[in-house]
């Protein structure tokens, strides 16, 4: 780098009051420091983007490499689990295809198929998918009640007790 000592700036300093004058110099330094500012901005942005791209191109390969982690683990699970299948079957054929799942809900009937899968039932409309949508943490933190009870359940726990 230039190196710059005390002695070279006051030095750089009489030349630019020589040349500019005592009347322009105060805007001139004023100018100069604003472009010294810009410059070291724009190099500070340069150098953040540079790190933004490696740290993003390091975070594709990580995830490249934990989606092929993953799609190991699966295809394991699966034949694993296909293998499970296969040797719990009464007969070892064609029933290897079919759930645990499944085989519970063969010996239900049409009724109560319905019931029990609605029971399971896990989509966005779902009352515990509901419940735990915000965490209590931030019910707290933001002053919204987590635990509501009805007027009747807040009498009677309120109500005094008259011997």
């Amino acid at each position: 780098m230039i190196d710059l000592g005390v002695s070279k700036l006051a030095l750089i300093a009489v030349v630019a009051l020589v040349v500019v004058g005592p009347e322009r110099l105060p805007k001139v330094a004023r100018m100069v420091g604003n472009l010294f500012g810009r410059a070291q901005r724009y190099m500070a942005e340069v150098r953040s983007e540079v790190n933004r791209q490696i740290e993003l191109d390091e975070f594709k390969k990580l995830r490249e490499e934990s989606a092929a982690a993953m799609k190991d683990v699966e295809n394991s699970l699966h034949a694993t689990a296909q293998e499970a299948n296969y040797n719990l079957s009464d007969q070892g054929n064609d029933q290897s295809t079919t759930t645990s799942y499944d085989a519970g809900l063969m010996d239900l009937s049409i009724d109560d198929r319905k019931v029990y899968r609605d029971a399971l039932r896990q989509g966005r409309d779902s009352w515990r998918v509901k419940r735990s949508a915000r965490p209590i943490w931030f019910k707290h933190s933001a002053g919204v009640r987590a635990r509501v009870q009805s007027g009747a359940a807040r009498v009677k726990r309120f109500r005094r007790v008259v011997p």
